[in-house]
C-alpha cells in the first residue's frame, strides 16, 4: 500500500494511491488518490476511508510524513566511507536532522549560498516508524516499521568539514526531502537505489550492501532513544555523492518506492 500526504481544498489530507481500472471519471488505470479519513498510522484495521478519489495529477503531493525526528545513519555503504577518506565504521553512526529540515516531493531544494560554497546530494532508502519503538530486537524490528520512501540527506559538505560535527551542515530548511509516498509493503534487503542529477546517474547501488542492515539500525537505535510513530530513520547514502548547482533537478529512485525529485534554487 502506498499512502500519500497532500493537499487539498486548502487541507492536509492522506490517501492511498492506487490505480482506478474502472475509470472512475478518469484515464483508465491513471493513478488515483483514495482519501483516508484521519492519519494512516495505528492498527491497519483502522483505516477507513471517506470515499472521495482524486487524480494523482490533480494533487500537490507533501512530504509523506512530518516526523517528531529524524534519525539519520553515517558512511553504512562501504564505498562511501572510502570516497569520504576512511574505513566503515565498526558501528552505526548516529546523527539528527532537525524535523524542519523536511521537505516534499517537487518542494525546492535551498542552497544556503552564504553560508556555504558546497551542497550535496545524498540518496538513502528511508523508513517510517509505525508504533513506539524502544530496545526491540532485530527480530521484531518489522513490527515496528510503517513503510519505507526516498530520501535525500542534503549536505553542505564544506560546512560538515569545518565544524568536524553535522549539525549544521544537515540541518537546513529543505535538507531533508522525502517522498513521493510511502510504501507498507516491501522487503528493504535488496532494492536498486539509484540518484540522478540532471537526468544524468550520479549514485547506482543496491541496499544488500548496507554494512548494516534495517533490522540492525531499528535495533541499534531505539536501544539509545524512543522512535515515534511518524520517525524516520535514514538509513546511509552509497558512493557517488557530488555537488548540486542552482537549477539542476536532482531525484532519488528507489525499486518498489518510486522517485522523489527536486529542484534546486539558491536562498536570497
Amino acid at each position: 500500500m502506498r499512502i500519500a500526504r497532500f493537499a487539498f481544498g486548502g487541507e492536509v489530507r492522506y490517501g492511498v494511491v492506487d490505480s482506478d481500472p474502472a475509470g472512475g471519471g478518469a484515464a483508465a488505470g491513471e493513478l488515483q488518490v483514495a482519501e483516508l479519513a484521519g492519519h494512516p498510522f495505528g492498527a491497519a484495521d483502522s483505516i477507513r476511508f471517506t470515499g472521495a478519489r482524486y487524480p494523482l495529477p490533480d494533487l500537490r503531493l507533501l512530504a509523506p510524513v512530518l516526523p517528531s525526528k529524524v534519525v539519520a545513519i553515517g558512511k553504512n555503504y562501504a564505498a562511501h566511507a572510502r570516497e569520504m577518506g576512511g574505513e566503515p565504521p565498526a558501528e552505526p553512526v548516529i546523527f539528527l536532522k532537525p524535523s524542519t529540515s523536511v521537505a516534499g516531493p517537487a518542494d525546492p531544494i535551498v542552497r544556503p549560498v552564504k553560508l556555504s560554497e558546497r551542497v550535496d546530494y545524498e540518496g538513502e532508502l528511508a523508513l517510517v516508524i509505525g508504533r513506539p519503538c524502544r530496545d526491540v530486537p532485530p527480530e521484531r524490528a518489522a513490527e515496528y516499521i510503517f513503510g519505507y520512501t526516498c530520501a535525500n540527506d542534503v549536505t553542505a559538505r564544506d560546512l560538515q568539514a569545518r565544524d568536524g560535527q553535522w549539525a549544521r551542515a544537515k540541518g537546513f530548511d529543505t535538507f531533508c526531502p522525502l517522498g513521493p509516498w510511502i510504501e507498507t509493503d516491501l522487503d528493504p534487503a535488496d532494492l536498486e537505489i539509484r540518484t540522478t542529477v540532471n537526468d544524468a546517474v550520479r549514485q547506482q547501488s543496491r541496499t544488500s550492501l548496507l554494512l548494516h542492515d534495517v533490522p540492525a539500525l531499528v535495533s541499534y537505535v531505539s536501544a539509545v532513544m524512543t522512535m515515534l510513530p511518524g520517525d524516520v530513520l535514514l538509513t546511509g547514502t552509497p558512493d557517488g555523492i557530488g555537488p548540486l548547482e542552482r537549477g539542476d533537478h536532482v531525484s532519488v529512485t528507489i525499486e518498489g518506492i518510486g522517485t522523489l525529485s527536486n529542484r534546486v534554487v539558491d536562498s536570497g
